[in-house]
C-alpha cells in the first residue's frame, strides 16, 4: 500500500449512448471497481463511434492518468471501430491475436462456427494481451495502460473481475454518509471548516428535494477509516449543535 494517488480515465465509446437510446451503466460499477484496487477515477468521457474522436480521446486520457479503460465498440459489426481507432492512437497495426481466435473457434463451435464477423473480435493492437471473458467468449484487451472492454455491462463485469488484483493501486478510499433535512448553503460553513480541520478528507454534498422538502447528504472520503470516523462524528456533532437533525447513513 502507498500514499500515492493512482488514477483511472473512462472513455465510454458509443453513437448509442450519446443519442440517448442507450444509458449507460459500465461508470458506476467501474469507480467502484477500481476503488476496491485503490484507484480513483478521476474523469469520463463519452465519445462518438468516430475514429478522430476515439484517437483523440484516447491519447488526451492515456497521457494524464495512470490507466484508460474504455467500453464498448468491440463486437463483430463494421461499427466496432474502437480496436483500429486505439491501434491508430498508438501507431501500432491491428492483427490477429492467435489466443482470442482460438478461444473464439472453440465458444462458437457448437454455435454455428466461427465466421468472418465473429472472428473480428479476435482482432488487437499488435502487442496487445487478452482480459478473459467468460461470459460470451471475445475476450477484452489490455495494452500499455489502456484497458478495452465490452459495453455490454454484464460482460464488463467479468472482464473487471478477470483483472482483480492485477493492478498497480494504492489505498481505497473510505466513505461515511450523513443526512439533513436542510438546505446545503445553510450549512456551508459548517461544511467547510470540518474539511479544513480535516487534513486528507473530502466532504460532497448532494442535495435534494423529496416530499416537498429540501435536504442535503453529506459524504466524507478518505483512505484512512479512522479520520473518516472522527470526521463524520465531529461534523455531526457541529450539524446537531447548529439545531439540524442528523440521519446517519444518508437520507
Amino acid at each position: 500500500m502507498t500514499n500515492r494517488i493512482w488514477t483511472a480515465a473512462l472513455a465510454v465509446i458509443g453513437d448509442e449512448i450519446l443519442s440517448g437510446r442507450t444509458q449507460d451503466k459500465n461508470v458506476a460499477q467501474i469507480a467502484a471497481w477500481l476503488n476496491v484496487q485503490g484507484i480513483r477515477l478521476a474523469e469520463v468521457r463519452i465519445v462518438a463511434d468516430r475514429t478522430e474522436a476515439i484517437v483523440e480521446a484516447v491519447n488526451i486520457l492515456r497521457e494524464r492518468n495512470d490507466y484508460l479503460f474504455t467500453t464498448g465498440g468491440i463486437g463483430p459489426t463494421h461499427d466496432d471501430i474502437t480496436v483500429d481507432a486505439i491501434a491508430e492512437a498508438l501507431g501500432v497495426p491491428v492483427v490477429f491475436h492467435p489466443q482470442a481466435v482460438a478461444v473464439l473457434e472453440t465458444y462458437y463451435a457448437n454455435r454455428g462456427g466461427l465466421n468472418d464477423a465473429r472472428k473480428r473480435m479476435a482482432r488487437v493492437p499488435e502487442g496487445a494481451d487478452l482480459i478473459e471473458n467468460r461470459m460470451s467468449g471475445a475476450p477484452g484487451i489490455k495494452i500499455d495502460n489502456i484497458f478495452i472492454m465490452a459495453g455490454v455491462p454484464h460482460i464488463t463485469a467479468g472482464m473487471l473481475d478477470a483483472l482483480t488484483g492485477t493492478l498497480e493501486g494504492g489505498l481505497p478510499v473510505i466513505s461515511r454518509t450523513i443526512g439533513c433535512w436542510v438546505g446545503e448553503s445553510e450549512v456551508a460553513d459548517i461544511l467547510r471548516e470540518a474539511e479544513k480541520t480535516h487534513e486528507g478528507v473530502a466532504i460532497g454534498s448532494y442535495p435534494f428535494f423529496r416530499d416537498g422538502r429540501v435536504g442535503a447528504n453529506f459524504v466524507v472520503r478518505a483512505t484512512d477509516a479512522a479520520l473518516a470516523d472522527r470526521c463524520i462524528a465531529d461534523l455531526t456533532a457541529a450539524l446537531e449543535q447548529s439545531g439540524r437533525n442528523v440521519v446517519s447513513d444518508g437520507i
